[in-house]
Protein backbone atom coordinates (compact mmCIF):
# COMPACT_ATOMS: atom_id res chain seq x y z
CA UNK A 1 0.00 0.00 0.00
CA UNK A 2 3.03 2.37 0.97
CA UNK A 3 4.57 1.86 -2.52
CA UNK A 4 1.50 2.02 -4.06
CA UNK A 5 0.53 5.70 -2.57
CA UNK A 6 4.37 6.55 -3.24
CA UNK A 7 4.16 5.81 -6.78
CA UNK A 8 1.05 8.17 -7.26
CA UNK A 9 2.67 10.83 -5.37
CA UNK A 10 6.19 11.00 -7.11
CA UNK A 11 4.44 10.02 -10.83
CA UNK A 12 4.63 13.06 -13.05
CA UNK A 13 2.17 13.22 -15.66
CA UNK A 14 3.55 11.21 -18.53
CA UNK A 15 2.69 8.99 -21.83
CA UNK A 16 2.09 5.37 -21.25
CA UNK A 17 5.30 3.17 -21.34
CA UNK A 18 6.54 3.28 -24.46
CA UNK A 19 9.00 0.34 -26.23
CA UNK A 20 12.39 1.34 -25.80
CA UNK A 21 14.10 3.63 -28.37
CA UNK A 22 17.35 1.70 -28.91
CA UNK A 23 17.21 -1.21 -31.34
CA UNK A 24 20.33 -3.86 -31.14
CA UNK A 25 20.63 -3.32 -34.99
CA UNK A 26 21.08 0.56 -34.66
CA UNK A 27 25.54 0.80 -35.05
CA UNK A 28 28.51 1.58 -31.94
CA UNK A 29 29.64 4.45 -32.62
CA UNK A 30 33.42 4.77 -30.85
CA UNK A 31 35.59 8.03 -30.83
CA UNK A 32 38.42 8.98 -28.81
CA UNK A 33 41.42 11.12 -28.52
CA UNK A 34 44.03 8.05 -28.68
CA UNK A 35 43.99 4.62 -27.86
CA UNK A 36 46.70 2.02 -27.09
CA UNK A 37 46.82 -1.79 -27.32
CA UNK A 38 48.31 -4.32 -25.60
CA UNK A 39 48.43 -7.44 -27.83
CA UNK A 40 49.95 -9.52 -25.10
CA UNK A 41 46.78 -9.17 -22.58
CA UNK A 42 44.36 -8.06 -25.89
CA UNK A 43 43.33 -4.88 -23.98
CA UNK A 44 42.78 -1.70 -25.52
CA UNK A 45 43.00 1.60 -23.30
CA UNK A 46 41.27 4.72 -24.60
CA UNK A 47 41.46 8.21 -24.11
CA UNK A 48 38.75 10.95 -23.70
CA UNK A 49 36.20 8.83 -24.96
CA UNK A 50 32.75 8.47 -26.44
CA UNK A 51 30.79 5.65 -26.99
CA UNK A 52 26.99 5.74 -28.41
CA UNK A 53 24.25 4.01 -29.86
CA UNK A 54 21.06 5.29 -30.64
CA UNK A 55 19.50 6.97 -28.00
CA UNK A 56 22.30 6.15 -25.24
CA UNK A 57 25.28 8.38 -25.21
CA UNK A 58 28.82 6.61 -22.62
CA UNK A 59 31.61 9.54 -22.19
CA UNK A 60 34.46 9.32 -19.64
CA UNK A 61 38.22 10.14 -19.55
CA UNK A 62 39.19 6.74 -19.60
CA UNK A 63 37.62 3.19 -20.75
CA UNK A 64 39.24 -0.13 -20.90
CA UNK A 65 38.20 -3.69 -22.68
CA UNK A 66 39.14 -6.33 -23.79
CA UNK A 67 39.16 -6.16 -27.48
CA UNK A 68 36.80 -4.66 -29.59
CA UNK A 69 34.12 -6.57 -28.73
CA UNK A 70 30.16 -5.50 -28.11
CA UNK A 71 28.69 -9.37 -28.65
CA UNK A 72 29.19 -9.88 -25.24
CA UNK A 73 31.77 -7.79 -22.94
CA UNK A 74 32.13 -5.24 -20.13
CA UNK A 75 33.79 -1.97 -20.26
CA UNK A 76 34.76 -0.32 -17.60
CA UNK A 77 35.38 3.55 -17.81
CA UNK A 78 36.59 5.77 -14.93
CA UNK A 79 37.01 9.80 -14.77
CA UNK A 80 34.03 12.00 -15.03
CA UNK A 81 31.73 9.04 -16.62
CA UNK A 82 28.81 10.58 -17.75
CA UNK A 83 25.95 8.29 -19.45
CA UNK A 84 23.09 10.10 -21.22
CA UNK A 85 20.08 8.00 -21.04
CA UNK A 86 16.71 7.90 -22.84
CA UNK A 87 13.83 10.42 -22.12
CA UNK A 88 16.47 13.02 -21.18
CA UNK A 89 18.10 11.16 -18.70
CA UNK A 90 21.55 11.55 -17.80
CA UNK A 91 24.00 9.77 -14.95
CA UNK A 92 26.84 11.01 -13.87
CA UNK A 93 29.73 8.98 -12.07
CA UNK A 94 33.52 8.65 -10.94
CA UNK A 95 33.62 5.49 -12.66
CA UNK A 96 31.24 2.96 -14.67
CA UNK A 97 31.14 -0.78 -15.51
CA UNK A 98 29.16 -1.00 -18.95
CA UNK A 99 27.54 -4.15 -20.30
CA UNK A 100 27.64 -5.28 -23.86
CA UNK A 101 25.12 -7.60 -25.04
CA UNK A 102 24.38 -8.71 -28.69
CA UNK A 103 25.88 -5.76 -29.89
CA UNK A 104 23.75 -3.30 -28.19
CA UNK A 105 24.55 -1.44 -24.78
CA UNK A 106 22.86 -3.56 -22.32
CA UNK A 107 23.06 -2.22 -18.96
CA UNK A 108 25.33 0.44 -17.15
CA UNK A 109 26.33 0.41 -13.57
CA UNK A 110 27.84 3.48 -12.23
CA UNK A 111 29.79 3.91 -8.79
CA UNK A 112 30.61 7.24 -6.87
CA UNK A 113 30.52 9.23 -3.79
CA UNK A 114 27.74 9.44 -4.88
CA UNK A 115 26.77 8.51 -8.59
CA UNK A 116 23.99 10.76 -9.46
CA UNK A 117 20.73 10.75 -11.74
CA UNK A 118 18.23 13.33 -13.24
CA UNK A 119 15.54 13.54 -15.71
CA UNK A 120 13.50 16.56 -17.01
CA UNK A 121 10.18 15.86 -16.10
CA UNK A 122 7.35 15.61 -18.66
CA UNK A 123 5.11 18.26 -18.88
CA UNK A 124 6.91 20.48 -16.26
CA UNK A 125 9.96 22.46 -15.73
CA UNK A 126 11.06 20.93 -12.34
CA UNK A 127 14.19 17.81 -12.86
CA UNK A 128 14.02 14.31 -11.08
CA UNK A 129 16.91 14.20 -9.26
CA UNK A 130 18.52 11.14 -6.88
CA UNK A 131 21.64 10.22 -5.36
CA UNK A 132 23.28 6.72 -4.58
CA UNK A 133 26.61 5.27 -3.81
CA UNK A 134 25.48 3.00 -6.93
CA UNK A 135 23.04 3.35 -10.00
CA UNK A 136 21.94 0.56 -12.47
CA UNK A 137 20.58 1.72 -15.60
CA UNK A 138 19.07 -1.32 -17.36
CA UNK A 139 18.48 0.08 -21.13
CA UNK A 140 15.69 -2.94 -21.94
CA UNK A 141 13.61 -1.79 -19.39
CA UNK A 142 14.26 1.61 -19.11
CA UNK A 143 14.49 1.95 -15.12
CA UNK A 144 17.69 3.09 -12.97
CA UNK A 145 18.14 1.27 -9.36
CA UNK A 146 19.29 3.37 -7.11
CA UNK A 147 20.88 1.04 -3.97
CA UNK A 148 23.14 2.31 -0.70
CA UNK A 149 22.38 5.40 1.07
CA UNK A 150 19.45 6.16 -2.01
CA UNK A 151 17.71 9.11 -2.61
CA UNK A 152 14.81 10.41 -5.48
CA UNK A 153 13.44 13.58 -5.53
CA UNK A 154 10.31 14.67 -8.41
CA UNK A 155 10.89 18.79 -7.28
CA UNK A 156 7.85 18.65 -5.04
CA UNK A 157 8.73 15.51 -2.71
CA UNK A 158 11.53 13.22 -1.94
CA UNK A 159 11.51 9.39 -0.78
CA UNK A 160 15.05 7.94 0.70
CA UNK A 161 15.61 4.54 1.18
CA UNK A 162 18.21 1.38 0.94
CA UNK A 163 16.62 0.34 -2.80
CA UNK A 164 14.87 3.02 -4.98
CA UNK A 165 13.84 1.74 -8.56
CA UNK A 166 12.91 4.71 -10.85
CA UNK A 167 11.10 4.21 -14.33
CA UNK A 168 12.28 6.24 -16.80
CA UNK A 169 9.57 6.18 -19.15
CA UNK A 170 6.54 5.76 -16.68
CA UNK A 171 8.42 8.61 -14.32
CA UNK A 172 7.82 6.39 -10.80
CA UNK A 173 9.33 4.77 -8.30
CA UNK A 174 9.75 1.72 -5.98
CA UNK A 175 10.46 1.99 -2.46
CA UNK A 176 12.04 -1.20 -0.97
CA UNK A 177 12.69 -0.85 2.77
CA UNK A 178 13.80 -3.24 5.51
CA UNK A 179 12.88 -3.88 9.47
CA UNK A 180 15.22 -2.46 11.16
CA UNK A 181 15.76 1.22 11.84
CA UNK A 182 18.55 2.23 9.07
CA UNK A 183 16.49 0.41 6.50
CA UNK A 184 13.40 2.41 6.96
CA UNK A 185 11.79 4.17 4.00
CA UNK A 186 11.47 7.85 4.46
CA UNK A 187 9.14 10.24 2.93
CA UNK A 188 9.03 14.31 2.49
CA UNK A 189 6.90 16.46 0.96
CA UNK A 190 7.52 20.20 0.69
CA UNK A 191 3.99 21.92 1.54
CA UNK A 192 4.68 24.66 -0.31
CA UNK A 193 5.34 23.03 -3.71
CA UNK A 194 2.47 20.73 -3.27
CA UNK A 195 -0.64 21.23 -5.56
CA UNK A 196 -3.31 23.92 -4.33
CA UNK A 197 -1.23 24.71 -0.96
CA UNK A 198 -1.57 28.57 -0.17
CA UNK A 199 1.48 30.40 0.29
CA UNK A 200 0.87 32.57 3.68
CA UNK A 201 1.42 35.79 2.58
CA UNK A 202 4.82 37.96 3.76
CA UNK A 203 4.52 39.56 7.14
CA UNK A 204 3.38 43.68 7.27
CA UNK A 205 6.04 46.18 7.67
CA UNK A 206 2.84 48.06 9.26
CA UNK A 207 1.69 48.13 12.97
CA UNK A 208 -0.42 46.26 14.11
CA UNK A 209 -3.75 48.38 15.08
CA UNK A 210 -4.55 49.15 18.81
CA UNK A 211 -7.32 47.63 20.27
Amino acid sequence: MFCAALACCLAAAAPARSAPLLAADQPINLDAASSEVDYKTNTVVFKDVVISQGTTRVQAEHARATGLDFANSKWTFEGRVRIEAEQHGNLRSDSAVVEFRNNHIARATVTGKPAEFEQQRVGSEQMARGHADEIVYDVGEGTVRLANDAWLSNGQSSVSGPLLVYDIRAQRVQAEGSPDAEGRVRFQINPRDVPGAKTPPPPSDKPAPRS
